[in-house]
């Protein structure tokens, strides 16, 4: 009975599993066509929107927009939420549990919300389409993820360990670094790979921030797709998708998912 429930339960995720990423598996049929247009399936079939992709300059330029941005706010958003994280898991202050409630508050808000207040905010004071302002826009969604995951790891983490190396002699800085930190790794990776993704993908705060001097991958291919209905930006979604494979097989092959989120 138990073999029949789990074969039907393993049936029935799978099944889900079909339904949820349809609408992705179908992006990479449609980014082989040969027709000037998105359709399904595809009349011909042709590798010209792949060669069309390099060559696209407003592509390319805000593919390296958004790499860089990503990769800045990731390392910003650890920067500060390892430390944030250890103060809030490990000292013991008055209004601790509110300063993580507050810093944590932008993942219970609308993304459109925190937009237009991000506006308002960076007209007064001349960071709009800035690349400085995007930093602190993505910031604003990607610090709460990383502060959770790490506290969370922080939280499962025995602090005899810490103590005993305390009572050996070490100073704190010592324990931090040598004890505490490796034993963070599976929750640093994650909110890495966590705020990486977040930021890269970001369309809807980037849309308040950005302007024609600077912008977004994600926001071009939301302009391109409202002006044009080419397969284009069916070829750039798989270099997207896979992208983000990637980055999950990386988190897989360095540590494993489970071991990174049940950490994490």
């Amino acid at each position: 009975m138990e073999n029949k429930n789990s074969i039907g339960a393993r049936l029935l995720v799978g099944l889900l599993f079909i339904f949820l990423l349809a609408p992705v598996l179908l992006v990479f049929p449609m980014s082989f066509s040969g027709d000037p247009y998105l359709s399904f399936p595809p009349s011909s079939w042709s590798l010209r929107w792949y060669q069309e992709l390099p060559t696209n300059s407003v592509l390319v330029g805000a593919f390296w927009t958004s790499l860089s941005l990503a990769a800045v706010v990731t390392l910003l958003s650890l920067a500060i939420a390892i430390p944030a994280a250890y103060a809030i898991t490990r000292i013991s202050f008055p209004g601790r549990e509110p300063l993580f409630a507050l810093f944590t508050a932008p993942l219970l808000l609308p993304t459109i919300v925190l937009g237009l207040a991000i506006l308002i905010v960076f007209v007064e004071i001349n960071l709009v389409a800035t690349f400085h302002g995007l930093i602190l826009a993505h910031l604003v969604i990607t610090l709460p993820y990383a502060l959770r995951v790490l506290a969370t790891a922080l939280g499962t983490l025995p602090p005899s360990v810490e103590e005993a190396a305390s009572t050996l002699g070490a100073h704190s800085l010592t324990v931090f670094r040598r004890i505490t930190l490796p034993l963070m790794t599976p929750g640093i990776v994650a909110a890495s790979a966590l705020c990486f993704l977040v930021s890269f993908d970001e369309v809807v705060i980037s849309l308040f921030v950005v302007g024609p001097s600077i912008t977004t991958l994600p926001v071009e291919l939301y302009r391109y797709v409202d002006t044009r209905s080419d397969p284009l930006v069916a070829a750039a979604s798989v270099f997207l998708i896979v992208g983000t494979i990637g980055i999950i097989m990386i988190v897989e092959r360095s540590m494993g998912l489970n071991k990174a989120l049940n950490k994490g």
